[in-house]
């Protein structure tokens, strides 16, 4: 049960690390000047992978990766969605 434990542990913290990060750089976009330092296609390549990576991680029963995987793709839905407000309100502000 120990090791059982220790490895939950190491997953869980894997996976808080890697969305704190993802969410930092969503805020860090969303304050950028310039809305073409935002990439579509990172955030349409993560939301692809992410989805095939919750049916993988249900289809081998691994809660930790579903759970993550899940929450990996709304920060890409995230991105997707402050990439294309910046991109009006720059667009808007041209005219």
């Amino acid at each position: 049960m120990g090791d059982e434990l220790l490895t939950e542990c190491v997953g869980w913290a894997a996976s808080v690390i890697l969305l704190a990060t993802l969410i930092r750089q969503i805020v860090k976009q969303a304050q950028a000047e310039h809305p073409e330092t935002l990439s579509t296609w990172l955030f349409v390549g993560q939301a692809a992978a992410s989805i095939l990576f919750v049916i993988y991680s249900a289809l081998v029963g691994n809660t930790i990766f579903v759970i993550t995987n899940s929450c990996l793709l709304l920060t890409a839905l995230a991105g997707q969605w402050v990439s294309r407000r910046k991109r009006r309100r720059a667009t808007s502000a041209g005219n």
